[in-house]
């Protein structure tokens, strides 16, 4: 039997620790490529990995379908994705060998884009927000429409607006970045 099956996750749900274990080890190169996909390889995916395993380990016997474990912990991932670009996690201090400086000291690193896409995001409505996150987590659209009780053409609508409202404000930050005096 699969460790993601639901009579698995139902046992798991029960008490049997061999099972969650077995539903944990089965997640982790899961939750690895989905933190890999979004910030590349850094130091926090292990973090990240293991804050989501945790995660997931507490909110397991709050699961009502067993079959949803998968969407339960890409749920999970995402939360503690957000959780990342709020600054949850502090930087660590980069140390450089004085004999070789890094090629661009100055050159700043992309947490202000993640900043501002975050701010942009916050401009769409929350159905359209969570519509997007949906997407993000791979569900199709049809998946989407049954969960918000709507039709297919209107989620795929508003995936449609919800781009060409993000384009608009990351435009307009961009020429507002572009015409700011350059900093001394």
């Amino acid at each position: 039997m699969h460790p993601l099956d639901p009579q698995a996750v139902a046992r798991a749900q029960a008490g049997d620790g061999v099972a969650r274990e077995r539903i944990l080890t089965a997640l982790q190169p899961l939750l690895r490529g989905f933190f890999v996909g979004r910030i590349g390889h850094r130091e926090e995916v292990d973090d990240l990995v293991q804050n989501t395993l945790l995660r997931i380990h507490r909110g397991l016997s709050d699961l009502v379908q067993p079959d949803r474990l998968r969407g339960f912990a890409m749920k999970a991932a995402l939360f503690e994705l957000n959780d990342f670009y709020r600054g949850r996690y502090s930087a660590r201090e980069t140390l450089y060998d004085p004999d070789s400086p890094p090629d661009d000291p100055t050159r700043p690193d992309d947490a202000g884009l993640r900043m501002d896409l975050e701010r942009a995001l916050a401009t769409l409505s929350p159905r359209a927000r969570r519509i997007i996150e949906l997407r993000e987590l791979g569900y199709p659209y049809l998946d989407i429409a049954e969960l918000l009780g709507t039709t297919e053409a209107a989620v795929k609508m508003q995936v449609k607006r919800a781009f060409e409202r993000l384009r608009e404000v990351l435009t307009a930050l961009l020429l507002m970045l572009l015409t700011l005096p350059p900093a001394r």
